[in-house]
């Protein structure tokens, strides 16, 4: 994150009549305005680049970026702790009637799509799955690839732990087939780890592990699974334009949260993140961008 400075100048009032004097023309203080965003660990990398590039044009914003996953930023949010809280799922309605609760009537920003791709070991020759199919994996009823066609080896299913809105995405979308209320959870087994980058080393180091990801964090070092709705496919693997035209079934909308109409400089942060400007770094983030069309 780049860092202000700012030269203080210190002014001595010489006697209470005369109050505090003026500083000389030309050298006009500049009052830093601190902003926290927290939340989502899929969109902290985005948020770090939209804010650099925010406090280059504007050096009063001091701007700090924190993940520990989408709950914890709208609670943060909730909680009045943070002033922006970034997701990548909706907030529940049980979260926006707490806010109420805690007087604050919740704003809702679209800022780019996501496409959430399943990666495998390169090594790994499977190379497509069903819903149905990664259901039965991360719910524990498939233990071995080679019931999906692949070798004679134990499946290691890794998530992302239940504080994050990818985590709860793939729940709904994946382990329970799209019922949001669902009786199905991930196995026992499962192993949940704290980051999206934990999620890529454990997959690029493990011949048997399943995982998932935010497209923007996938890397050469992990191999992109074909997904499908139904059993007899299409399989489609996520990439910019199969999120833009919607034909991946994983996709999902990023999301920021404001506690109310945003004022001042975070209506301005909110406005650049909209902006042409700020859409060109979602794209350059390997996210899709509002608008954009395949």
């Amino acid at each position: 994150m780049k860092k202000w400075i700012f030269t203080v100048m210190l002014v001595l009032a010489l006697s209470p009549a005369l109050g505090c004097s003026k500083a000389p023309q030309g050298e006009a203080k500049v009052k830093s305005q601190a902003i926290q965003v927290k939340g989502s660990d899929t969109m902290v990398n985005l948020g770090q680049a939209w804010a650099e590039e925010f406090m280059a044009r504007h050096p009063e914003a001091s701007i700090a970026i924190t993940g520990g996953g989408s709950g914890t930023g709208i609670a943060a949010l909730v909680n009045g702790t943070c002033d922006i809280a970034q997701s990548s799922r909706e907030m529940k309605q049980q979260e926006i009637v707490l806010a109420k609760v805690n007087g604050k009537d919740v704003r809702e920003f679209k800022v780019a799509v996501d496409a959430l791709a399943v990666i495998v070991h390169p090594s790994n020759p499977v190379k497509e799955l069903s819903i149905d199919q990664l259901s039965d994996i991360f719910t524990g009823k498939t233990v071995n690839w080679k019931e999906v066609g692949g070798e004679d080896r134990p499946i290691l299913a890794l998530s992302r732990e239940r504080n994050s809105g990818t985590h709860v995405y793939f729940l709904e979308h994946v382990v329970r087939k799209g019922n949001e209320k669902g009786p199905e959870q991930f196995a026992p087994s499962t192993l949940m780890l704290p980051s999206s980058q934990a999620i890529i080393e454990e997959v690029s180091q493990s011949q048997g592990a399943i995982g998932y990801d935010g497209m923007g964090y996938v890397t050469a070092q992990v191999k992109t699974l074909g997904v499908a709705k139904a059993a007899g496919g299409p399989f489609v693997r996520p990439t910019m334009a199969t999120a833009m035209d919607k034909t991946y079934p994983l996709a999902r909308p990023l999301l920021v949260y404001t506690a109310g109409d945003p004022q001042g400089l975070i209506k301005d942060l909110i406005d650049f993140i909209l902006s042409d400007e700020g859409q060109k770094i979602v794209e350059v983030m390997d996210f899709v961008p509002l608008g954009k069309k395949a």
